[in-house]
């Protein structure tokens, strides 16, 4: 990939990320852990250390909750869920996110059309 373009798409993803997992979140709630796996197989998250600050961040910024529930094999586990702030916060940014996308749809074929 091209180093500007490797540059954008980082930035998408930076900009993105959080709102992405508030959307994991809003059926039910799951363990950081499970964050990592689901969002890694769309290749939006490589690592945990991409993920455990970004729950700190939306915690304190009253987007998640967490609870600690005891493990089967093993140590205590922390579990994240959406609340009402969140839930709202993830409503507006799709409504944004869907007038953007149709935006940026709605330009890049006429840049393919002339090649």
């Amino acid at each position: 990939m091209e180093p500007r373009v490797a540059r954008v798409v980082t930035q998408l993803r930076r900009g993105t990320l959080e709102y992405c997992v508030l959307a994991v979140l809003r059926h039910e709630q799951r363990y950081a852990f499970d964050l990592v796996q689901d969002l890694g197989r769309t290749g939006l998250v490589t690592s945990e250390g991409t993920i455990y600050p970004l729950l700190s961040r939306l915690r304190r910024d009253g987007l998640v909750e967490s609870t600690w529930e005891e493990s089967p094999s093993g140590p205590p586990r922390r579990y994240y869920q959406l609340t009402a702030d969140g839930r709202a916060a993830l409503t507006a940014f799709v409504q944004e996110w869907t007038t953007f996308r149709s935006s940026v749809d709605a330009v890049l074929p006429d840049l393919e059309d002339r090649g």
